[in-house]
């Protein structure tokens, strides 16, 4: 069993006090529980969305794990006096799922991205981890799709769902449609399809060590800059936050 839950408020959001092994224990924890339990990953952008948004704030608070996300996350736990040990990417998290989970034989289902970045997504993940059970389907839903989808999950019946379609969709489909799973993690994994299928390309890693990784991304996606633009208002926020305690 892992250790007990430590968890830190910023800006009225709950964020586990981890780092990428104690998250990865967490989640086989869950895995092992026979429980449905919902992952969550929470960046600066995503907290100042949950402050107008009060399902999102809730899901994320409700969470069974929040892991921090972000390299401002990180330092707003530095300011606020309470430090997280270290950000835990998403995507770094998934990865140590596929090789605990070539191990264990936990199954996998992917959803999200656009129309066969999925598939080619568990095509690039097979090559290194051959024996892994991987279903998928695309993230653009009607209504019919997603009652398939559905559908598809009970009867697949995976260890483990990721769900990438962005924030907040990802977290309210979870949370929508969660409870008619058995024994299921579900995770939002945002992007993290399109650079496991190799469509985009993750920060070299001196810029990931170096918290430049929100650079690497604008510099690939200008349309970001509206996105990014908002971590000085996170940081000032959580100044406020401080210094109002």
């Amino acid at each position: 069993m892992t250790k007990m839950r430590e968890r830190i408020n910023i800006l009225d959001i709950l964020i586990d006090k981890v780092d990428t092994k104690l998250a990865l224990a967490r989640i086989i924890d869950f895995i092992e529980s026979n429980a449905n339990k919902l992952v969550v990953t929470p960046n600066s952008e995503m907290i100042i969305a949950a402050q107008s948004d009060r399902r999102l704030k809730r899901i994320i608070n409700t969470s069974d794990l929040a892991v921090p996300d972000g390299a401002g996350v990180v330092l707003a736990s530095k300011l606020l006096g309470d430090p997280i040990p270290e950000r835990v990417a998403g995507i770094d998290l998934v990865k140590e799922l596929f090789k605990v989970a070539q191990q264990a034989n936990y199954s996998f289902y992917f959803l999200g991205a656009a129309p066969n970045v999925a598939k080619k997504a568990k095509k690039q993940v097979l090559k290194h981890y051959p024996n892994l059970e991987i279903n998928v389907h695309h993230g653009y839903l009607t209504r019919v799709l997603e009652e398939q989808v559905i559908n598809d999950i009970i009867k697949r019946s995976p260890d483990i769902i990721l769900v990438g379609m962005g924030v907040p969709l990802q977290e309210k489909w979870l949370d929508k449609y969660l409870s008619k799973f058995e024994s299921v993690v579900g995770m939002g994994v945002g992007g993290s399809f399109d650079i496991l299928a190799g469509t985009k390309d993750r920060a070299p890693t001196w810029m990931q060590n170096h918290s430049l990784e929100w650079l690497y991304r604008l510099l690939q996606e200008p349309q970001r800059i509206q996105r990014t633009i908002k971590l000085p208002q996170f940081i000032q926020q959580v100044l406020l936050q401080k210094y109002k305690n």
